[in-house]
């Protein structure tokens, strides 16, 4: 009479004192008989002892033996407050017997203890949380038994848990591991949330928690998504039950229950039996074979109608003629899943292992007033080896009709005995681990080229655009035949410089001299002008007609000998046949490069004031007014060296040393004057 808490499982379980964690009664005694395969043998580890031993272990202790019956051995005895057990205890055989003497004491909380065989080295309690740990990610086996009264969770998947609660408690619930068979958890730590929500799955119930430092989650293989009956990937047409709920209400309306009304979250009323038996039934036909890992179910979602179904069993077939309840492994008899308390909340159960069908079918055991539900099924393609099934015929009639909310064991019994089923072979354990995705070497490959080539052509276009602006700027500041600065009037214009010109009115380019070239000129070659005002261009200073020219050319020579101005005298050369286009004047201000003006006053006399002078330029705009001043004449000097004499313009009225036809300056266009140089 001193058994608490037991689940014995075929690899591990779980057993406590009675009252656990209360203080155990006087004078109880309780003895476990643990056997597991004769190959394997047995690993002990206690979550929590405390056993009073105020009499030095006489009375009240806990002692384990190797081995069951009269041929055990004692491996030892234990007692005392807050005892801390020191590693594992481990058997020499695949037997062993644990037990709990309770004398006379007055406190004590008894025992908690958990074994496995020992192959599972990462054994872990149902006492131990995620605080006990100091990994950000560790592996741990829970053995069964786990789901206990007086351990609490809270939180869910996939938000996680408050890192208080029970791993394996929270194990079960997330449907990682079986209650019945324990297993194998992933745990990952990560940073707590303000909140937790609570929810029953597996008949589990979490509760709604507080803000914590961390929470844990669990690693799974991912197999966890829907299988379409919300989203409506499953047709009307392959829903199917063995009844529908019809009837007329008080207006007259006719109102149907369909079976593909059972489609979990959709607004409306629910699927619903007409008959109220345990014969009745919800059947999904997913099409292919797939891997079923859980389902979701809801009652009627409608207030006015509190139906909904609170235990059924699964049953599954590849062509929907031989049927195979749902059984856990090692288990002989049918499993039943607990359902939904009222009608709105969602409830969830996880098969462990997988169902892997095509057909699948809900047997609802126990209901509220009538048999309404919603469902969802949760799972993936299949793709790894069939789980064993078994056969079984079709349930006999019951004519017991009468159903309560509680769940007595002499009914279940019953609906057990009631079905002829043949026994199966035990099916592989999947464990729950992660699938990590493998990363192909093409992607990897790509994943470094990519950015490679990109910054390979990103540099080339820098070198690029940097050696065309250095080129452009030597150009400026050392060549004749220079280009206009892009930003001057935007990139058309600059643009328009290697077009062919139009029209001979469009703006002109002004052509720059270096300082190496203008020093070479004479100073007979540099032509004079008179500017009181922005002048326009000057005309050609050789008669003839000027060739195609355009409009932003400079003047460049011939292919061959490059020629300069002191090789060339404009004066005194005869036409040309190619012309460079018209220079600017130079500005006001004065100009960049000049050859300083000589005034020979001492073989020319004054002139008289108001006598206009002639300039080998034309104004701009009107006349120009005539300067003012004693000598109004500007002559340049002649070159010394230089063999053929030259004359200047000479103004009205003056006669020149030389012949008339030595003259060769054009008048300005606004003054009638001729090419002698008598007066008229």
């Amino acid at each position: 009479d001193g058994c608490g808490h037991t689940v014995l499982g075929p690899e591990s379980g779980t057993l406590a004192s009675i009252n656990y964690p209360q203080t155990s009664p006087n004078s109880t005694v309780c003895e476990w008989e643990i056997r597991v395969k004769p190959e394997q043998r047995i690993q002990l580890k206690f979550g929590d002892f405390d056993i009073d031993d105020s009499d030095s272990c006489h009375s009240s202790y806990l002692r384990v033996h190797n081995g069951i019956g009269p041929t055990r051995t004692e491996i030892g005895k234990y007692c005392g407050f807050g005892f801390q057990m020191g590693g594992l205890i481990t058997s020499k055989s695949n037997e062993v017997t644990v037990q709990f003497m309770s004398g006379t004491h007055t406190s004590g909380r008894g025992f908690l203890a958990a074994y496995s065989t020992t192959d599972k080295s990462d054994l872990i309690t149902c006492l131990d949380n995620a605080s006990h740990f100091s990994e950000p990610e560790f592996n741990k086996y829970c053995p069964a038994g786990c789901v206990i009264p007086f351990a609490d969770i809270s939180g869910t998947i996939p938000h996680g848990y408050r890192d208080s609660s029970s791993l394996c408690m929270a194990g079960v619930h997330a449907g990682v591991v079986s209650n019945t068979l324990g297993g194998q958890i992933n745990v990952v730590i990560s940073k707590g949330i303000p909140y937790y929500e609570g929810s029953l799955a597996n008949n589990v119930t979490s509760k709604v928690g507080p803000l914590s430092t961390s929470l844990f989650t669990f690693k799974t293989s991912g197999c966890y998504g829907t299988l379409g009956m919300e989203s409506g990937v499953i047709p009307d047409a392959q829903i199917t039950a063995s009844s529908i709920l019809e009837w007329s209400d008080q207006t007259g309306q006719v109102n149907i229950w369909k079976p593909e009304n059972a489609r979990l979250k959709r607004v409306g009323p629910p699927w619903a039996a007409f008959i109220t038996d345990e014969h009745q039934w919800l059947q999904i036909d997913l099409n292919k074979e797939k891997r079923i890992t859980g389902i979701i179910t809801t009652g009627s979602t409608l207030a006015e109608y509190y139906y909904y179904v609170s235990a059924y069993r699964i049953l599954y077939s590849d062509d929907a003629q031989k049927w195979t309840v749902y059984r856990e492994p090692g288990m002989d008899k049918d499993k039943i899943f607990q359902g939904n308390t009222e009608l709105y909340q969602e409830v969830r159960n996880n098969f462990i292992p997988p169902i892997i069908a095509r057909f699948f079918r809900i047997n609802p055991l126990k209901w509220h007033q009538k048999i309404a539900m919603k469902v969802e099924l949760l799972g993936c393609q299949f793709s790894i080896g069939r789980a064993p099934k078994i056969t079984m015929p079709p349930p006999p009639q019951n004519k017991n009709d009468d159903k309560n909310d509680d769940f007595s064991d002499d009914f279940i019994h019953s609906v057990k005995t009631s079905l002829q089923t043949d026994k199966t072979t035990f099916t592989p354990e999947i464990k729950n681990t992660t699938v990590t995705p493998s990363v192909t070497k093409d992607v990897a490959l790509a994943a470094v080229l990519v950015p490679v080539l990109v910054m390979v052509f990103t540099t080339l276009i820098l070198i690029l655009v940097c050696a065309w602006h250095w080129r452009n700027r030597k150009k400026k500041t050392e060549g004749t035949y220079d280009l206009p600065y892009w930003d001057r009037a935007g990139w058309w214009k600059g643009m328009k410089q290697f077009l062919p010109t139009k029209s001979a009115e469009h703006e002109e380019t002004p052509v720059r001299y270096s300082s190496s070239e203008i020093s070479h000129l004479r100073p007979r070659e540099v032509p004079t002008m008179l500017q009181t005002e922005s002048a326009e261009y000057a005309q050609p200073l050789v008669g003839g007609i000027v060739g195609t020219l355009h409009q932003r050319s400079t003047f460049k020579p011939e292919e061959g000998k490059e020629a300069s101005y002191a090789d060339l005298d404009p004066y005194n050369s005869p036409i040309q046949e190619v012309y460079h286009a018209y220079a600017e004047p130079l500005p006001i201000t004065g100009p960049e490069y000049a050859t300083p003006i000589i005034m020979d006053m001492s073989s020319h006399p004054s002139t008289p004031l108001g006598v206009p002078s002639v300039s080998t330029f034309k104004a701009a705009g009107n006349q120009a007014p005539p300067l003012v001043g004693t000598y109004n004449k500007l002559l340049s000097r002649t070159d010394s060296t230089s063999s053929a004499q030259a004359l200047y313009d000479t103004p009205k009225g003056q006669p020149g040393p030389g012949a008339a036809d030595e003259l060769v300056y054009q008048v300005p266009q606004s003054v009638a004057h001729s090419t002698g140089s008598k007066d008229e």
